[in-house]
C-alpha cells in the first residue's frame, strides 16, 4: 500500500503507512484544538494535534515551567500535578469524540467525565517537558462514550487509564 502526501493551507496533512494502514499525520494549531473543545487557558492543557486517525488522537502539550501551579507544586522540585496530566489526556479525548461524531449533531452538548478507572502514575513531568496524549476510542453506550488514554514523556508512560464521558448541556 502506498500514500500519497497532500498538503493543504493552514494545516499540514500528511498520510503514512502504518502497520499497513494509511493514517493522517499532521501538525495543527492551536486554533484547531479551541474550536473541538470549550476548555481556554488557563485551563487548557493541549498545545495541538499530532496525528489523527479513525479512533484514535495523538496531541501534544509542552509544560513551559511559567504556569502558575509549578509556584506551589512543588517549590524548589516543580512537578506537574497527576490530576492535571490526567486532564491534559481527558481533552485530547475530547477532541477526539468531536472528530469521530462530527457529522452527529451534538445539540450543544459538551462531553463530561463520568467515571476514571484503572489509573496508573508512573513516571514524573517537569517544567520544560513536552507530554504526547494518546486517546483511543473503546465503545459508545447511548450518550456515554468509553476511551483508553495515556500520558507518556520522552518516550516513556507518565499516566495511563480508562475513561467514561457522558454528554451533558454546554455550560453558558
Amino acid at each position: 500500500m502506498s500514500a500519497t502526501t497532500s498538503k493543504s493551507t493552514g494545516n499540514c496533512c500528511q498520510p503514512y503507512v502504518s502497520g499497513g494502514a494509511c493514517t493522517a499525520l499532521f501538525m495543527s494549531g492551536i486554533e484547531e484544538v479551541k474550536a473541538a473543545i470549550p476548555h481556554r487557558e488557563p485551563f487548557l492543557f493541549v498545545d495541538e494535534i499530532v496525528e489523527y486517525e479513525d479512533k484514535r488522537i495523538l496531541c501534544k502539550k509542552t509544560f513551559t515551567g511559567e504556569e502558575d501551579f509549578f509556584r506551589g507544586h512543588y517549590p524548589g522540585g516543580p512537578l506537574v500535578p497527576g490530576v492535571l496530566l490526567c486532564e491534559a489526556a481527558m481533552q485530547t479525548g475530547a477532541i477526539l469524540l468531536t472528530k469521530i461524531f462530527a457529522d452527529e449533531s451534538l445539540d450543544g452538548r459538551v462531553p463530561v467525565v463520568a467515571k476514571m478507572g484503572e489509573v496508573r502514575f508512573k513516571q514524573m513531568v517537569h517544567p520544560g517537558d513536552t507530554v504526547l496524549m494518546e486517546a483511543k476510542f473503546r465503545d459508545k453506550m447511548k450518550n456515554v462514550y468509553f476511551l483508553h488514554v495515556k500520558v507518556t514523556a520522552n518516550g516513556k508512560t507518565c499516566v495511563q487509564f480508562d475513561v467514561a464521558c457522558a454528554l451533558t448541556e454546554k455550560p453558558e
